[in-house]
């Protein structure tokens, strides 16, 4: 497995743990809707973010959660193209987090570097939107169904074997269009279609997912599966178990770990690398 994570300006060194900092230009994520609502509200908190130890920054302008309606793509653009032009000049790897085609070209166009797509570039014209650039990232995440039906018809069965037949399939149709394998990392999707058990599944044994021969990106953060084993009900409040999350995660071999929480992340990582070299 690569230990680098090649995109548009930045070959990442996935030596160390990665953080990539979620920024929700959206006025109704399931966590933080409406935080960063306006460009500049969504500037400052890139800024902030950079500050408290990102490594990434994830700028998304449609919310996932489950049962959303889709977005209308200009109403999509108007909300992230203000952000991504100011973003791109803050000094670190910026990531789109979209499944339209055409945000993607805009955004590569402007100078993002990393496609971040939850239908895995499933979406027709997606693929060839990545394979025409010459070196973005690009993050292939397992959903199953769709935003508005995934959780109320989860995934049956043993989940493992299923995320790695589903990348295999994916990984190889961006390979035909000459992706180069270095320009990939794989998203198990937590909560994406997913029982709370099989989600806890998928980080017990996550271990078997590197088979895939791709870097792990994981996302915990704010989870309601996190909620259900806490009794924490706002996500906004799930900061500690999201924290826990993601050090496990890293300790069960993820690359990049996707957070709201950067600085109390980067705190705990700090902490289990001191542990690692003592």
């Amino acid at each position: 497995m690569t230990r680098v994570w090649r995109t548009a300006r930045y070959v990442i060194d996935l030596a160390v743990p990665r953080v990539m900092a979620i920024v929700n230009v959206t006025p109704d994520s399931f966590s933080d809707g409406g935080v960063h609502a306006s460009a500049r509200d969504a500037i400052q908190a890139c800024e902030r973010l950079i500050g408290e130890g990102a490594d990434i920054l994830d700028i998304g302008g449609e919310s996932t959660r489950p049962g959303s309606p889709a977005l209308p793509l200009d109403e999509e653009l108007a909300r992230v193209l203000p952000v991504l032009t100011e973003a791109v000049k803050l000094g670190v790897p910026i990531s789109i987090d979209t499944y339209k085609p055409e945000v993607m070209r805009v955004a590569l166009d402007l100078g993002v570097d990393i496609v971040n797509d939850v239908w895995a570039l499933r979406q027709p014209g997606a693929r060839e939107a990545v394979a025409s650039h010459r070196s973005c990232g690009v993050c292939l995440m397992h959903m199953h169904r769709d935003p508005q039906t995934m959780q109320t018809m989860p995934m049956e069965g043993e989940v493992v074997s299923a995320l790695l037949s589903f990348w295999e399939t994916q990984v190889a149709a961006l390979r035909a269009l000459h992706v180069a394998p270095d320009r990939v990392c794989l998203d198990p999707g937590i909560g994406f279609g997913k029982t709370v058990a099989q989600n806890f599944a998928l980080l017990a044994r996550q271990r078997e997912l590197l088979a895939a021969g791709h870097p792990l990106l994981c996302g915990w953060s704010r989870k309601s599966s996190l909620g259900a084993v806490t009794g924490i009900d706002a996500a906004r409040d799930r900061a500690l178990p999201s924290v826990v999350a993601a050090v496990l995660a890293v300790e069960r071999g993820a690359s990049i770990v996707r957070v709201h929480d950067v600085r109390d992340t980067v705190s705990a990582f700090a902490v289990w690398r001191a542990a690692r070299g003592a």
